[in-house]
C-alpha cells in the first residue's frame, strides 16, 4: 500500500524507469510502485520486462506497472517508451535514466573508437533525449522530477573503467545545466551515484572474491551494497522529500568516497 499522504508518496505519479528489468533499475521501480507510483519497466528485452512488471502488479495491484521495451542507443525506441507511457497512463511525471552501458574493461589507451563512442552515446546522449521527451509536459505542470543513475565512478579515476567514468562524470554536468535551465518551471534534476553495488552489470568487480576484498576493504561499511539500498534515495527524489533539492548529486557509496 501507498504510504499516502507522507513525504514520501507517490500516488497518482507515473514513472519511466530505464533499465529495469534487472539491478537497480528494478529495485527502483518496486519501490516507487510500492510506494504509489504507476511505473514502467523497460530493458532491451520484452521478457524480462514482462516478468518484472507481472512481480510488481503482484504485489501492487493490477495496473501498476507496464512493460515497453526498447533500447536507449535508439531515438526512436525511446520515444515509443515515452509514447506507450502516456497512451496506457496519460502522463509522465518522473523519468529515471538508469540504463547504461560498459563493453570495455582495461586502460583508456586500449579503447576502441566505437566503444568509447557507444559509453557516451549509451550513458550521455540517450539521457539527454529521453529527458528532452518527457519535460516538455513536466514544464507544463509546474512539476517533475528527472533522476540519472551516474556513479562514483565519475567522482574518481581508475585504470580499468575510465571511459564509463568519464560518461558518468557529464552526467553530473547533464543533471546541473538541466536543473538551471528547468528549475524555473518546477521541474528537479538530480543524479544518484552508488558506489559499488550487487547487480550483473557491475559483476567483473565483484564475482572474483579477492577483487571484492579490494575493493569493500577500504570501505567504512565494509562490504558491497545491494540495489534496493540505491531505490530509497530515488523514492526521496521523485517525492515530496526531495521538492528543494535540484541539481546535485546523491552519494550512495558505504562512505568509499570519503
Amino acid at each position: 500500500m501507498a504510504a499516502e499522504g507522507t513525504l514520501f508518496d507517490l500516488t497518482g505519479k507515473v514513472a519511466i524507469i530505464t533499465g529495469s528489468s534487472r539491478g537497480i533499475g528494478k529495485a527502483i521501480a518496486e519501490r516507487m510502485a510500492q510506494h504509489g507510483a504507476k511505473v514502467v519497466i523497460s530493458s532491451r528485452k520484452a521478457g524480462p520486462c514482462e516478468e518484472v512488471a507481472a512481480e510488481i502488479n503482484k504485489a501492487n495491484g493490477e495496473g501498476a506497472a507496464i512493460a515497453v521495451p526498447a533500447n536507449i542507443s535508439s531515438k526512436d525506441d525511446l520515444q515509443r517508451l515515452v509514447d506507450e507511457t502516456r497512451k496506457a497512463f496519460g502522463k509522465v511525471d518522473i523519468v529515471v535514466c538508469n540504463a547504461a552501458s560498459n563493453p570495455y574493461y582495461g586502460p583508456m589507451a586500449g579503447i576502441e573508437d566505437d566503444q568509447f563512442r557507444k559509453i557516451l552515446e549509451n550513458n550521455v546522449i540517450a539521457n539527454h533525449w529521453l529527458i528532452s521527451m518527457v519535460v516538455p509536459e513536466m514544464i507544463e505542470r509546474k512539476n517533475g522530477s528527472v533522476i540519472i543513475v551516474s556513479s562514483i565512478g565519475g567522482l574518481r579515476g581508475s585504470p580499468v573503467i575510465g571511459a564509463y567514468n568519464v560518461s558518468k562524470a557529464a552526467d553530473f554536468q547533464l543533471a546541473r545545466n538541466l536543473a538551471h535551465e528547468y528549475g524555473k518551471d518546477g521541474v528537479r534534476v538530480n543524479c544518484i551515484a552508488p558506489g559499488l553495488i550487487k547487480t550483473d552489470f557491475a559483476k567483473a568487480l565483484w564475482s572474483n572474491p579477492e577483487t571484492l576484498r579490494r575493493a569493500t576493504d577500504p570501505v567504512p561499511l565494509r562490504r558491497i551494497g545491494e540495489p534496493d539500498e540505491i531505490a530509497g534515495a530515488a523514492v526521496y527524489l521523485a517525492s515530496d522529500a526531495g521538492s528543494f533539492m535540484t541539481g546535485q548529486s546523491l552519494v550512495v557509496d558505504g562512505g568509499a568516497t570519503i
